[in-house]
């Protein structure tokens, strides 16, 4: 059955009057899924004709009364991640997704480069900033900026400690996405880590990546009294040594203008047309195009099997680095599955050439 927006909106606020009520009076939330069709069954967001019957989700009721629209739950359950070690020695690679508060849900992808440390910190403490943070901020871009900054504070404490000046060169990229109430999505950024929204089919950037070839990037490096060079493979480098701008660690660089201030961006989520988040490290960046990720993700049956396929996808094409994706669902999930994709052949029989 398919309803459209005014009149679940009007549904929502008519389901007041049957949500349980305190003793006080006031009324009182009910975990009860919303009865549609009267026929006594809790309702699923299947029943609005959104899901379509590709994942099963109940209703946030009160986010959904309070925004006018109706608003699936995402569970933890439904979301998929993927971390593919590639053809590196290790996998500095670190990923999570938790509940927050009963509200906001938290994803985060950490990307470790000249070591595992500052990937393996962040992961151990991002999401307990957070927390810290949002017992005194409920704006979220804050959150994340302020969690960022000192996150990177206290892994510069931590690496002090041990004297060890090779550990001021470790840094890792970090994109962190908050997801409050099912319909507020907040997206903090540093590096080269990316995250990226299929809305109505089509992918949308939430991040740009901070490289040394960005006009303000730069100029900020060179006003700092750093400098960029270019590799033998035209890839831009801070001081000849780091291929970002922005980062946790790296503090051998702060001086020359690498910096742990995240770029942040906060999107209203529209789950008719969404079908997914999808967060992903430059080992699988660097080989597909946005649009690729994007079209394969829409083949897949569930999350979890679209973040695997991506991160297989990246090294089939050649990526040599750590393949990470984490894929959360939303309400139109599956509905371009239909959409067309086109494979890339003559770069997929390169790769096999040059791995072969």
């Amino acid at each position: 059955m398919s309803v459209s927006v005014a009149s679940v909106s009007r549904l929502l606020r008519c389901s007041l009057s049957s949500v349980g009520r305190s003793t006080s009076g006031g009324v009182r939330w009910s975990s009860t899924r919303l009865d549609v069709d009267g026929s006594g069954r809790p309702a699923t967001w299947d029943s609005f004709g959104i899901w379509d019957n590709r994942i099963e989700e109940p209703i946030l009721l009160p986010p959904s009364i309070r925004y006018g629209t109706p608003i699936p739950q995402i569970s933890l359950s439904k979301v998929g991640c993927a971390s593919h070690i590639g053809r590196r020695r290790d996998n500095e690679d670190r990923f999570q997704t938790s509940r927050l508060t009963h509200d906001i849900l938290f994803f985060a992808l950490f990307d470790g480069h000249g070591g595992p440390q500052a990937a393996d910190f962040c992961h151990k403490h991002m999401e307990q900033h957070i927390r810290d943070c949002l017992e005194v901020e409920t704006d979220l871009q804050a959150v994340v900026s302020k969690a960022f900054l000192q996150v990177d504070a206290a892994l510069a404490a931590e690496l002090q400690m041990y004297g060890n000046a090779s550990l001021m060169m470790v840094g890792t990229t970090a994109t962190v996405a908050l997801l409050r109430d099912g319909i507020e999505l907040v997206v903090g950024s540093v590096g080269d880590s990316r995250a990226l929204l299929c809305r109505k089919g089509k992918v949308r950037k939430l991040t740009d990546d901070h490289t040394p070839e960005r006009k303000d990037e730069k100029h900020r490096i060179r006003q700092s009294g750093g400098f960029v060079t270019w590799n033998s493979v035209g890839q831009a480098n801070v001081n000849g040594r780091l291929a970002m701008t922005r980062s946790i660690g790296d503090f051998d660089l702060k001086k020359s203008g690498v910096i742990a201030e995240p770029e942040t961006t906060r999107t209203l989520l529209h789950h008719a047309h969404d079908s997914f988040l999808v967060l992903t490290t430059d080992g699988i960046n660097f080989i597909m195009t946005n649009e690729e990720i994007c079209d394969v993700i829409n083949q897949c049956h569930d999350p979890t099997e679209a973040a695997n396929v991506i991160a297989e996808q990246a090294l089939q094409y050649g990526s040599e680095d750590n393949s990470t994706a984490i894929v959360v669902p939303f309400g139109a999930w599956g509905k371009h599955q239909n959409g067309e994709y086109t494979y890339n052949m003559s770069r997929n029989f390169a790769s096999i050439g040059r791995w072969s």
